[in-house]
């Protein structure tokens, strides 16, 4: 049964409707699985949440471009465990034709904040008005480079009763020059809540299934398997998962 037809039988949410929902500071957590679970899974939580329908589409294609400074300097507080830590990057919802320069935050305590101001579409180079933003929210001054290509199909599922979301993020391939990435065989879920909940209907779901919780980012994964010769002892548990999952692997 092919995505579409799984995810049929839930209500749509318009995007005018989910801006009540839109959670910009919230507390994230991932989860990284077989997409021969997808139907399982979604099966799983059927009733208890509506799906995003964009001009009649409800997977929804995702571009995005990481920028970083000279040095990766996002990528290191990552890899080295910084509790507040940035990420900066250009997002495109292709089906909606919107494109964002977001600023996401890692705070100390575990909370994801987001900024974002809508552009006309991908730079190589920031504006002025863009470099402004980026040190109002991330405090750097550095000049930023781009530094990874994403794409993915993203089902967003709204809970019916919570402020809660919850993304599935599917076919996902990572590019930079002419080195290339495929994911295709893995599926990395988001729950986002205002407050950590366990008794999420996703997060009940997940656990019959033992589908555990994991720190994930796509920008520092696909840069640590593109590029080898990147620090990654952190990432090397995760992506030894992934290459588990991914029958159909290239690079």
């Amino acid at each position: 049964m092919n995505i579409e037809t799984l995810i049929a039988g839930f209500q749509p949410i318009s995007l005018a409707e989910m801006d009540a929902v839109r959670l910009m500071q919230r507390t994230d957590t991932k989860y990284l699985f077989s997409r021969t679970l997808l139907a399982q899974v979604i099966e799983g939580i059927a009733g208890e949440y509506r799906v995003l329908e964009v001009n009649g589409v409800r997977c929804n294609r995702y571009r995005t471009l990481y920028l970083d400074t000279s040095e990766r300097s996002f990528y290191i507080q990552h890899q080295n465990g910084k509790r507040n830590r940035s990420k900066v990057r250009f997002r495109k919802y292709v089906d909606s034709d919107l494109c964002f320069l977001e600023v996401k935050r890692k705070t100390n305590k575990d909370e994801t904040i987001k900024q974002r101001i809508v552009v006309d579409d991908f730079r190589e180079e920031l504006s002025e008005e863009q470099q402004e933003f980026v040190l109002n929210h991330a405090g750097v001054e550095d000049h930023l480079l781009p530094r990874l290509w994403n794409t993915f199909k993203r089902i967003t599922f709204v809970n019916n009763e919570r402020q809660e979301r919850l993304t599935m993020d599917y076919d996902l391939e990572f590019s930079f020059g002419d080195q290339r990435l495929e994911l295709h065989d893995v599926v990395i879920a988001e729950l986002k809540q205002e407050r950590m909940d366990r008794l999420s209907p996703f997060a009940e779901a997940a656990k019959k299934m033992k589908i555990r919780p994991t720190r994930l980012s796509k920008y520092c994964i696909g840069s640590a398997m593109l590029n080898k010769h990147l620090k990654a002892n952190n990432f090397k548990p995760k992506i030894r998962t992934i290459k588990k999952l991914s029958n159909d692997l290239v690079a």
